[in-house]
């Protein structure tokens, strides 16, 4: 995004929701040519990485390289043996050993299913999920997704997939297996919070079509949901506020439940078009000398509207920015449950080959200099929305927000 309230601008995406891999990536191609010799001559398996500090160092690769030898020469079934995707697997251990569910590699074919997520197409069950205390825990059903409709929701812990325990899974291993051809089915056994026992959720895959923002009106109220920070949510955003403001409007309510984030930009344009003028997130760095101080960019339509903004546990990362902001400037009401608390942002290094590595690389931080990272957005007003509401479809925290705005406006 660019814009003069940057403190400096980036040279690629954010995600909200540094390792160098091509130098491992190099070592790795030059290896796979000569690596057979290093036992046979006794050659330490010696090159130059570059330390966290910048600085070039000796790493010796020979225990990576006997691992290889030892699977190559005597794994019992050899016909299983695949260079790339070994090569692949060590790199996500590598990435894995941080310990950081956001940071992630992303195989060629992953990459394109993300990048696809984020222009609102997808085909699986609609949902995103995340590694939380060594748990594959649901962020948030898609709306209007499979993984909705089949009842599925934030928190919930995806116990085993098809019947296979996902505790020894990685993320992508998680994610490669619950996604499928449209028309398939998967069995997901849900552990579920104040639920004694294990429930087992159907949910048959289907072609996921995400529109970024949807709204409609409620009697003179506007109700608009941001269902992503996409590719096209600047835009998509942008048009339905010119067609809400011809409706005039008492009072909007801006629904982020079940937003599990994306693009940062999209979280700052949104809350350009509520706040005129002050600070909406600052990021900081590894660097303090590269921390930015991100402002509303000065061209807000929707300033005096009453406003409510709608969280629930599902509302993640760029959503908890927006949410945050609207908070700390007491430019709305919160209304809902306390958010997920993904207070980090993250960058897409692309990779030789069409993989990816998503790696974390800034901690953001409201306006009021709160970081929520497994905190999360607590609430102005508290209104939970229990599993037999959802199976009635009654939305009490839409009515909550609903009756607040016209309860404000006839006390004006």
């Amino acid at each position: 995004m660019k814009s003069p309230y940057f403190k400096k601008e980036s040279t690629a995406p954010k995600y909200i929701g540094f390792l160098i891999l091509i130098i491992f990536v190099f070592i790795l191609g030059w290896n796979v040519g000569v690596n057979h010799t290093y036992r046979a001559e006794g050659i330490n398996a010696q090159n130059t990485v570059i330390s966290p500090y910048g600085e070039a160092e000796m790493v010796n690769m020979q225990l990576f390289w006997d691992t290889w030898n030892i699977l190559s020469s005597k794994y019992v079934d050899p016909h299983t043996l695949d260079a790339q995707e070994m090569i692949f697997g060590a790199i996500e251990g590598m990435v894995d050993a941080l310990g950081d569910p956001y940071t992630t590699f992303m195989t060629p074919k992953e990459n394109k299913e993300f990048q696809d997520s984020l222009e609102g197409t997808l085909e699986g069950i609609g949902a995103e999920l995340t590694l939380r205390h060594g748990l594959l825990t649901v962020i948030s059903p898609l709306k209007n997704s499979p993984a909705k409709e089949a009842g599925l929701q934030p928190e919930d812990v995806i116990y085993m997939v098809d019947g296979q325990l996902t505790d020894e899974m990685t993320l992508e291993q998680a994610v490669m297996r619950i996604r499928g051809e449209k028309g398939t089915a998967v069995v997901l056994t849900i552990l579920r919070k104040d639920y004694n026992e294990p429930i087992d959720i159907t949910i048959v895959r289907d072609t996921i079509n995400i529109n970024s923002v949807d709204w409609e009106m409620e009697g003179d109220i506007a109700i608009i949901e941001i269902n992503q920070f996409g590719n096209n949510t600047k835009t998509e955003f942008s048009k339905a506020i010119n067609d809400v403001l011809n409706q005039r409007p008492i009072g909007i309510v801006l629904d982020l439940r079940y937003n599990g984030g994306g693009y940062l930009d999209g979280a700052v344009d949104i809350v350009s078009e509520f706040i005129e003028e002050g600070e909406v997130v600052t990021i900081k760095k590894r660097n303090p000398e590269e921390d930015e101080i991100i402002y509303v960019n000065g061209q807000a339509r929707v300033v005096n509207t009453p406003l409510v903004v709608l969280i629930n546990k599902g509302s993640a990362s760029a959503s908890e920015i927006v949410a945050g902001a609207i908070q700390d400037h007491e430019r709305g009401i919160i209304i809902g449950e306390t958010s997920f608390g993904k207070g980090t942002v993250q960058e897409v290094e692309n990779l030789i080959g069409g993989s990816s590595l998503r790696v974390t690389i800034a901690k953001w931080f409201t306006p009021s200099g709160t970081n929520i990272s497994e905190v999360g957005i607590t609430p102005d007003i508290i209104v939970e929305r229990t599993s037999d509401d959802y199976e009635n479809d009654d939305d009490p925290q839409l009515d909550a927000a609903i009756e607040y705005i016209q309860n404000g406006t006839q006390q004006d």
